[in-house]
């Protein structure tokens, strides 16, 4: 990452020097224009439209160099990088007034050709004449060369419109593509969970039958065993009252005592208790 932003700094600065050099030669041919020492087909505006570019040029190395300066690898690469934008700032002031100067000096120039112009072609004779064609036709040509520049001057900004507009696109696309992987991503997990709660949905139903099952098989069981000991407990008290009858009947006979009665009460009594022992025990046991 560091030796990244080091190369990306060191690129700036050539591209700053490349520039810088250009938009100085720039600047020069403008303060030189109107002497007659011009390129052919380089007008005053195309001259200052040049100038113009090479100083946002610089503006946006400057931009540059100033995000990049902190994220240097060392504080003293961070220092340097920092004295260094301070010049660029001075050399883009100083070559910004050079500019306005420059421009000063060639309406000044031109100012001056225009009256040795003039004075020529009040001149006369032949060459005043020739004169005046030439200009004419060298100013039917700076029309259509400074037409065609601001033409295609439009059309780049067009194009750096276009260009601007394609890259927001793009940003706004990946973007898009970033929200929708994440929203993918939830939804596979949201589904897993889906998933494993209809799981454990079905575990619970399931449960739910085996619990209600085993209740009423409880429930059956123990009703028959209430059943059960209610049954017997009804069929020892019917025998308890045999036995009571049995035993009153064999002690009493028809409202008078027999002879010997007594006695086989209480043989009858014995019998008995051995056919029935401890009755009462039986009923306190139930």
């Amino acid at each position: 990452m560091d030796d990244e932003v080091v190369q990306a700094v060191e690129k700036v600065k050539e591209e700053w020097d490349e520039t810088y050099a250009q938009t100085q030669t720039r600047v020069k041919s403008i303060e030189e224009y109107g002497k007659g020492t011009e390129e052919e087909g380089n007008s005053l505006q195309r001259l200052n439209g040049l100038a113009q570019d090479g100083l946002a040029l610089l503006r946006s190395l400057q931009f540059r160099l100033d995000l990049l300066a902190p994220q240097m690898p060392t504080q003293e690469d961070v220092q340097s990088a920092q004295l260094l934008f301070k010049s660029w700032k001075d050399q883009y002031q100083s070559l910004h007034l050079g500019l306005r100067n420059a421009n000063l000096q060639a309406k000044a120039n031109i100012r001056k050709a225009a009256q040795a112009e003039r004075e020529l072609l009040l001149g006369g004779g032949g060459e005043s004449t020739i004169r005046r064609r030439n200009l004419q036709t060298k100013a039917g040509m700076t029309s259509a060369a400074e037409s065609i520049t601001d033409s295609l001057r439009r059309t780049r900004q067009l194009m750096v419109q276009e260009v601007e507009r394609s890259s927001s696109m793009l940003t706004t696309f990946d973007e898009s593509t970033g929200v929708l992987k994440k929203a993918e991503s939830e939804y596979k997990g949201h589904r897993s969970l889906l998933s494993r709660t209809r799981n454990l949905l079905s575990t619970m139903r399931r449960q739910d039958v085996l619990d209600r099952l085993i209740i009423v098989a409880g429930f059956l069981f123990f009703s028959c065993a209430v059943l059960y000991v209610v049954t017997k407990r009804i069929g020892l008290l019917k025998l308890q009252r045999q036995v009571t009858a049995a035993i009153k009947a064999g002690m009493i006979g028809d409202g008078e005592m027999r002879p010997g009665a007594i006695e086989d009460g209480f043989n009858q009594i014995q019998v008995n208790n051995r056919l029935v022992p401890n009755v009462e025990n039986m009923h306190d046991e139930l």
